[in-house]
């Protein structure tokens, strides 16, 4: 599985790095269980040998930074995960100062190098920063138009917080299930979308996810439907986070819930 993270100035750090380190994680994981090989979490290398959180390298080794190779991705076998942006870039700045490295340009949708899943992080968007913000971005227009045109390849598209409403100004929430950030949600039922009330909601090719911290809760659901709950579950352990079942999905159960 290709996953782009598309960034821009502005976005929120947590929102795209979030779900960076999850998918990077579990694309090495989940390599690794191709290639039915074990280490201190269950997994090691292609040589046999082993880091502290059993994570591959480029040379199927692993190191103490649990890291999956000089550019993030986790090799041939398991697919990549990188941060792209719309113009031809170093680095973004995100919303609290971070200056991310961008690994290159959104391709076109048809493109041999189009991503299997397209990630669109929020940020800044109640402040209406006119500067650097998903409500810059709104206003500028390219990014929705990027996303429309994703939105009709039949590409997965996911947001995350306010990201949600990059995808509401390109149509693609239009009559369907979604979420946002808690304070953009009146914003997003106004919109057209079916605002649910949920962590992450899946409406098929598109996926929610409400603030912030939602977008590890969606990037692990996502992992776990491509890879099995076992990848998941490893992603979720090495990163120390405690997983929320809080799921809506397309055919109206809740995972989650009692």
């Amino acid at each position: 599985m290709n996953v782009d993270i598309l960034v821009y100035d502005g976005f929120d750090e947590l929102d795209g790095i979030g779900p960076y380190e999850v998918f990077d994680y579990a694309l090495g994981y989940a390599a690794e269980e191709d290639d039915g090989t074990t280490g201190d979490d269950g997994a090691i290398g292609d040589d046999g040998t082993t880091g502290d959180d059993g994570a591959i390298g480029d040379d199927g080794t692993t190191g103490d930074d649990g890291t999956t190779g000089d550019d993030g991705a986790s090799g041939d076998d398991g697919g990549r995960v990188r941060y792209v942006s719309l113009d031809e870039r170093e680095t973004v700045t995100a919303s609290h100062g971070t200056r991310v490295g961008v690994d290159g340009t959104l391709p076109g949708p048809g493109g041999e190098d189009a991503p299997d899943l397209l990630v669109v992080p929020g940020g800044g968007w109640n402040a209406r920063n006119q500067e650097a913000s998903a409500w810059a971005e709104a206003q500028k227009g390219d990014v929705p138009r990027a996303l429309a045109a994703y939105h009709a390849a039949d590409t997965r598209i996911a947001s995350v917080c306010t990201g949600s409403m990059l995808l509401a100004e390109a149509g693609v929430t239009d009559g369907r299930r979604a979420v946002t950030h808690a304070s953009a949600v009146e914003e997003l039922r106004e919109s057209g979308a079916e605002v649910v009330d949920a962590r992450v909601v899946d409406d098929g090719d598109v996926l929610s996810a409400g603030g912030v911290t939602s977008g590890i809760d969606l990037a692990l659901y996502v992992v776990e439907r491509e890879f099995g709950e076992s990848v998941a579950d490893r992603a979720a352990t090495v990163i120390e986070y405690e997983r929320r079942y809080e799921v809506a999905t397309r055919d109206g159960s809740r995972r989650g819930e009692n």
